[in-house]
């Protein structure tokens, strides 16, 4: 097993190697936070094409997050059901809506920003159907914070590179890699994961032939492609 010297080594690697193929991103806020904590909900288990198409339809047909928590839950399912699972993430937007105006006085979560990583995702966290990644996603998009998220990209990656095991969850891996690299790396990183993982590192059919990652990764099939 490498040592962990050997590991941030692989980890620079990957990283670098990425940029190039990929560009670098800079990082840059995508929603206000509370939209991008609404606009996970909808993407879980979902694609982005669909959970942007449900938030569309969301803040088309609800003017202000007041209005959303005020919806009837079927009117609701009904706007984000393009979002898949609507029965279950409408009820689940209007209690984290409901639980942030009463601890806020408003519809803002702008004190994560105070807050160290640990608080803020154990803040995050405690709400239904929020999980390390979704946390991790409104901490690194929205503040710039140091958290790593791991989505299905990530993480098949990730394993396949071989700095993760077969069967090692997305939460063991958000561990890996912030302890692998330094926490200015996390947001292209991330992003560049996710675009190796759609364009080239697919689930079926990995173009492994014109990989720049080829010769450094670990994947048992690759040598079949």
């Amino acid at each position: 097993m490498p040592d962990l010297t050997d590991l941030r080594n692989l980890a620079a690697q990957i990283h670098h190697r990425l940029l190039a193929a990929y560009g670098v991103p800079t990082w840059r806020p995508h929603y206000e936070p509370v939209d991008e904590l609404v606009l996970t909900f909808l993407s879980q288990n979902t694609s982005d094409v669909n959970s942007g198409r449900a938030f569309q339809a969301l803040r088309a047909r609800y003017p202000t997050w007041k209005a959303v928590l005020a919806a009837p839950l079927d009117e609701l399912v009904e706007t984000i059901r393009s979002g898949g699972m609507a029965r279950q993430k409408a009820p689940r937007i209007q209690a984290a809506l409901q639980r942030i105006l009463a601890e806020r006085d408003a519809f803002g979560i702008d004190f994560l920003a105070d807050l160290p990583v640990d608080e803020a995702m154990r803040w995050l966290t405690s709400f239904d159907g929020i999980g390390h990644k979704t946390a991790s996603i409104v901490l690194l998009f929205c503040f710039n914070k140091p958290a790593f998220p791991v989505d299905t990209h990530v993480g098949r990656v990730t394993r396949r590179l071989g700095l993760a095991g077969p069967t090692d969850s997305e939460e063991k891996i958000k561990g890996i890699w912030e302890a692998l690299v330094p926490a200015e790396w996390f947001y292209a990183l991330h992003l560049n994961l996710i675009s190796h993982g759609r364009r080239v590192c697919s689930a079926r059919a990995p173009k492994c032939g014109g990989c720049p990652l080829n010769d450094i990764c670990r994947y048992e099939s690759k040598g079949l492609r």
